[in-house]
């Protein structure tokens, strides 16, 4: 594959890695411009010879690379986390009811206090 096509689809897997946006928001953020300035940058040829212009190119295309890769096991590990351990996000008397109807109690309604 050519650099400039794997440019192009490892660019186009930093984005798809990106956290997702709503319609209402702005489409572009921040980094989104910072990576696009800095796939920019890496375009323009220096002088200082092709070879070395394109070794800069391999280099940053791997980084990028292994960035898109960490990032897509960063968002895997999130929704592993939320589904095999969904209580993470319960307050306390809510994850105690949860774990005394999963060994078959229930837990009294408590009163509420009347100064509150």
């Amino acid at each position: 594959m050519p650099l400039s096509a794997h440019a192009k689809s490892t660019y186009r897997a930093l984005l798809r890695e990106l956290p997702r946006r709503s319609l209402s928001a702005p489409t572009t953020t921040p980094l989104h411009h910072r990576i696009r300035e800095a796939y920019r940058a890496t375009a323009e040829k220096k002088p200082g010879g092709e070879i070395d212009a394109e070794e800069l190119l391999l280099r940053r295309v791997q980084e990028a690379e292994q960035f898109a890769v960490y990032a897509r096991a960063q968002r895997t590990y999130a929704m592993l986390v939320e589904r095999y351990n969904p209580g993470s996000a319960m307050d306390e008397e809510e994850r105690i009811r949860l774990t005394a109807r999963r060994v078959g109690l229930d837990l009294p309604v408590e009163a509420e206090k009347e100064g509150m």
